[in-house]
């Protein structure tokens, strides 16, 4: 497509120019704002695999490492209550946060003691879903994502991620057994990996509806600058002229025809039919509430504010992005010290924020112009005439109306590409962060994952 070429070089150049990091001498993140409730976004950077083309802050499994990082961790969680925090949902994202079991469960049951916890969601791997983590999660997690990619044991041994995962078989086995211990199973799924054919995809997709999982989160390929070299030597040449055939070949398989399985609860996020969702629902950029939505990672979330901490982690208040240090060892010596770790710190301008909010709630499938409007004082057309133009020209609206839009078919995989290009320069942000690491630690990604 003529117009996703233009979209992802438009994207990328606005993206590089909006999210530049900047240093800040900023030793705490800005107070709430009085009466709001928030999530907390709380980063564990180990993995016993670094997957290629991952380039979130990650450094290869340590328990000597991990187990103080833990502990610094709920440092700064209370750090964050002292703030004025009033927290009512937790996010944990990796990384892998139930790396070490006995420290996450010390960190769940203490946040739980220091706020009215609602839900607690988190990311992991197939080889935790047994026991024992299925029955010190039960109750302590309710919604949990496992990072699969594919079921494809050809992919997964070139993600090196066979040996210490499981088959596609194996993980399929473990899904179904854990389903009974989480309010929500979400599968995580990526595609267009550049050795996968239509006929994985399709046997992925055909795994999806057999496992049972009430939610599958099907995210194209996307990589930074850092990364790129990495995955193109262990994966192989990103190759975007069919991504749009395979995001039509997934979204008509899970979400089309007369009687689907799945419904669509974002862009790429599918509900399984029959299944309501309760999620903890919060304004979105431009101030509407869902709270029928998924929350899957980060920058996913449907809080438009939340504070974030640990190594690495990004943190959204007031208009501004916050970083913490990608060093565990400078990130362990501010918190033992009383301060937080902040390093960077990008400002939106006005015209970036309108921007976002435009993308954030297309993702999740509709735009409330009226909430648009409120939120920045002009419509989404004075706001945002070129974007507006442009999406009309690509006949990329089903509803244009003075009180909404939403998307077509076209549409919606235009939204994909723009959001792709999104977290593709998150990426290329927290390269900026990654960039001030000297000596062992850069082995986080440029080295062979062995810290030195």
């Amino acid at each position: 497509m003529l117009s996703e070429r233009m979209l992802t070089t438009i994207i990328k150049q606005l993206a590089c120019r909006g999210l530049a990091l900047n240093p800040t001498n900023e030793t705490v993140m800005p107070a709430p704002e009085p009466g709001r409730k928030y999530m907390l976004y709380m980063h564990v950077p180990f993995c016993e695999r670094l997957c290629p083309y991952c380039s979130f802050n990650r450094y290869a499994f340590r328990e000597d490492v991990a187990r103080p990082y833990f502990a610094n961790m709920r440092r700064e969680m209370r750090m964050v209550k002292n703030l004025g925090y009033d927290i009512e949902s937790i996010y944990m994202g990796g990384g892998t946060p139930t790396i070490l079991l006995d420290e996450l469960c010390e960190t769940l049951d203490e946040a739980r003691d220091l706020w009215n916890i609602r839900e607690v969601a988190s990311e992991t791997n197939p080889n935790h879903l047994v026991q024992p983590y299925l029955d010190a999660l039960k109750g302590r997690i309710q919604r949990l994502s496992v990072g699969v990619q594919s079921f494809n044991n050809d992919l997964l041994k070139q993600m090196d991620r066979f040996d210490k995962y499981g088959s596609g078989e194996e993980i399929l086995e473990r899904i179904g057994e854990a389903l009974p211990y989480f309010n929500s199973l979400n599968v995580d799924m990526i595609f267009n990996f550049p050795s996968q054919t239509e006929d994985i995809l399709l046997d992925d997709l055909e795994k999806i509806a057999m496992c049972g999982a009430r939610q599958t989160t099907f995210s194209p390929l996307y990589v930074s600058n850092g990364t790129m070299r990495k995955m193109t030597s262990t994966l192989g040449k990103m190759d975007y002229s069919r991504e749009y055939r395979y995001y039509q070949i997934l979204d008509g398989v899970l979400a089309g025809g007369s009687d689907p399985l799945f419904h669509r609860t974002t862009l790429w996020t599918f509900t399984r039919n029959g299944e309501t969702d309760t999620l903890l629902g919060a304004g979105s950029a431009g101030g509407a509430e869902d709270a029928s939505a998924p929350q899957i990672d980060e920058f996913q979330t449907f809080y438009d504010q939340y504070p974030a901490i640990g190594s690495g982690s990004i943190t959204y208040l007031n208009r501004s992005l916050y970083v913490n240090t990608f060093s565990l060892r400078e990130y362990n010596e501010a918190i033992e010290s009383g301060r937080m770790s902040l390093m960077g710190r990008s400002d939106m301008s006005e015209r970036d924020l309108m921007r976002y909010c435009f993308l954030v709630n297309l993702y999740k499938l509709r735009l409330d112009k009226h909430a648009f409007a409120r939120e920045f004082g002009v419509s989404i057309e004075r706001g945002l005439p070129v974007e507006m133009a442009f999406m009309r020209a690509n006949r990329a609206f089903a509803t244009d109306t003075s009180d909404e839009l939403t998307l077509t078919p076209r549409g919606r995989y235009l939204v994909v590409v723009m959001y792709r290009q999104f977290l593709s320069a998150m990426n290329n942000l927290r390269e900026q962060a990654r960039a001030a690491l000297s000596g062992p630690e850069r082995e986080l990604l440029f080295g062979d994952g062995t810290m030195r």
